[in-house]
């Protein structure tokens, strides 16, 4: 594997740093992300008892991390615990948060055919409504888009989102081409690393540079090296080195990978914009 460049920048689209796991060692946690020079994090959230949380970690912890941002969602794995009226109160969030610049869009948001046992139905109630929230507001979201693509690119076209990212992109070559033509961004992170990941892979050859993020998922999706090692979590930290990994899958120096991937985040949310001003990009920093 080459080098990891410790003078870039990177930003990490996904990371659920507000995480049980997470809990103890969060200041430590992302100074040591910054350390490596990850300078932006999106923590997506999954369920309304977690947003005034959220809200509270992200503007405490932005000493950290300077681009420390969140959206506000109901994740489809957490909707049995949901309530219907939870739709009101993310519409009442996200009018309260508008002012908020560390307030970037909806999401996580979206449906899961993968794992069994959750309504399809009530799914799909509660991913319409929020995504009719982000159309009434023109925000944009954060997918979650497991087995799910068809159903949710059919959704999206019936409405006007602005932008956003389906978040741990493992579709088809075609599904991938009708996200990007609706204005979305293809999260990458670890699961690109795993030598049998072919599918996803291929995507990260293939598709157009300017279409590409990157995530973690902390604390889950490990790495390939981190799962071989076992008993440890993901962490943002881990960023640069799968990235570094993801350029090389893609054939692009990782100074490339950092800028364009960079400037890809800022097009999908572009409220990010006004806090990553402030922060050396990675054309600068490398």
């Amino acid at each position: 594997m080459s080098e990891i460049k410790t003078d870039l920048v990177w930003v990490d689209t996904h990371c659920h740093v507000d995480a049980p796991e997470f809990k103890d060692a969060l200041p430590k946690i992302l100074a040591r992300a910054a350390g490596e020079g990850v300078q932006a994090i999106l923590l997506p959230t999954v369920q309304a008892s977690d947003w005034d949380q959220a809200k509270s970690l992200v503007n405490q912890h932005s000493k950290h991390i300077p681009g420390l941002v969140y959206t506000l969602g109901i994740h489809p794995l957490y909707i049995k615990q949901a309530k219907e009226g939870d739709i009101d109160l993310l519409k009442s969030h996200i009018e309260q948060s508008l002012d908020d610049p560390r307030f970037v869009g909806v999401g996580e948001i979206g449906l899961d055919y993968f794992v069994e046992g959750l309504d399809p139905q009530r799914q799909e109630f509660f991913f319409h409504a929020q995504l009719d929230l982000a159309e009434q507001f023109q925000l944009p979201v954060i997918l979650h888009v497991r087995r799910s693509q068809d159903a949710i690119l059919k959704a999206l076209r019936r409405r006007k989102v602005p932008s956003g990212i389906a978040h741990a992109f493992n579709g088809s070559h075609q599904q991938a081409e009708q996200f990007v033509e609706l204005g979305f961004k293809l999260g990458f992170g670890g699961a690109a690393t795993y030598d049998r990941a072919l599918q996803i892979r291929r995507l990260l050859q293939e598709m157009p540079l300017e279409c590409i993020v990157t995530e973690t998922d902390s604390p889950d999706i490990p790495p390939a090296w981190l799962k071989q090692e076992g008993g440890q979590f993901n962490e943002p930290a881990l960023l640069p080195r799968i990235a570094t990994q993801l350029a090389e899958i893609r054939g692009v120096s990782a100074e490339t990978f950092a800028s364009a991937v960079w400037q890809n985040a800022l097009q999908a949310l572009p409220r990010w914009s006004s806090l990553m001003t402030n922060i050396s990009s990675p054309q600068s920093a490398s």
